[in-house]
């Protein structure tokens, strides 16, 4: 089977390459190699690739530059990922896709179901439910992976901002009124390709019955300043901790106050659960450089 990344030099594409290389030959494209702003480039290069599988892992992810980049945005998150639904259903291949728990408005106060309503209250929130619809609407075999937070041991991401401003800083101001679930990419890697070698039928990817919409991010739930607080313990000299509310820190982009995703439908399909933030964490700070761990 031949599996098209793309996205390969983010944090979830990154891991993908070591997790779906059992499963076919990889293809992973960065966003020199392929552009997602460029729908003429997508059909070009997936036709010319001709893959069985293509693992969307690209995305434009700079919440608050959206408020004044949407049409980029909305290229990226909203049609892009539509184009490769196309193509993927003109090749008979199957579509794996992120989307962001940002499709919600956070006002639900528990845990978000598959089918709660989605509310984005920001341009980047409405362009990644815009790409949902479009892979949606074409009916190609897909899996929309919905996740959270995502960090991870490389890459611009709160982990690695938090431990650089814990080295420079003797106190870090942090939000404390929004919830979510902070979730490694590598977790996420690792379960696509759980999930995916599970539907394998004769070197090909089978949805049938277990195709469409679901989420996934480490289990638990945490603030802004909870995952801060935690990360700056694997430091060497942790500086002072002080919650601030997201009024005392604002953005561009409404990002919403509560929203961790319930995993139970994922379990149910796929037998897979993801480890508490805490317990991936951990694993993560192994990795880093010598000089940031305890």
């Amino acid at each position: 089977m031949k599996i098209l990344i793309t996205g390969a030099n983010g944090q979830v594409g990154w891991e993908l390459q070591r997790t779906l290389a059992p499963l076919g030959e990889v293809v992973a494209l960065g966003r020199e190699a392929l552009d997602l702003s460029n729908a003429d480039a997508i059909r070009h290069t997936v036709r010319q690739i001709a893959p069985e599988l293509i693992v969307n892992a690209a995305a434009y992810t700079a919440v608050d530059k959206a408020e004044e980049e949407c049409e980029l945005a909305q290229a990226v998150n909203g049609i892009a990922p539509g184009v490769l639904a196309e193509e993927a259903k003109s090749l008979n291949a199957a579509l794996v896709h992120y989307s962001t728990d940002y499709v919600f408005d956070g006002l639900k106060g528990a845990p978000y179901e598959e089918i709660d309503g989605a509310h984005p209250a920001s341009v980047y929130g409405k362009t990644k439910l815009a790409g949902e619809k479009a892979i949606a609407a074409v009916g190609a075999p897909h899996l929309i992976l919905r996740t959270s937070w995502v960090y991870g041991a490389r890459g611009k991401n709160f982990l690695c901002t938090m431990l650089r401003l814990a080295n420079e800083r003797d106190e870090l101001r942090v939000v404390n009124d929004q919830l979510g679930a902070p979730t490694w990419s590598r977790m996420i890697a690792e379960a696509t390709s759980a999930i995916l070698a599970q539907c394998l039928h004769k070197g090909a990817v089978v949805l049938s019955d277990k195709g469409g919409l679901y989420h996934l991010t480490a289990a638990g739930q945490t603030s802004w300043f909870g995952f801060a607080s935690e990360i700056v313990k694997h430091t060497e000299k942790p500086p002072r901790m002080t919650p601030i509310s997201t009024a005392e820190y604002p953005l561009p982009a409404l990002r919403p106050a509560y929203s961790v995703m319930s995993n139970s439908k994922l379990e149910r399909t796929f037998h897979i659960r993801l480890p508490d933030w805490r317990a991936a964490l951990a694993l993560c700070m192994e990795e880093t450089a010598p000089g940031t761990r305890a």
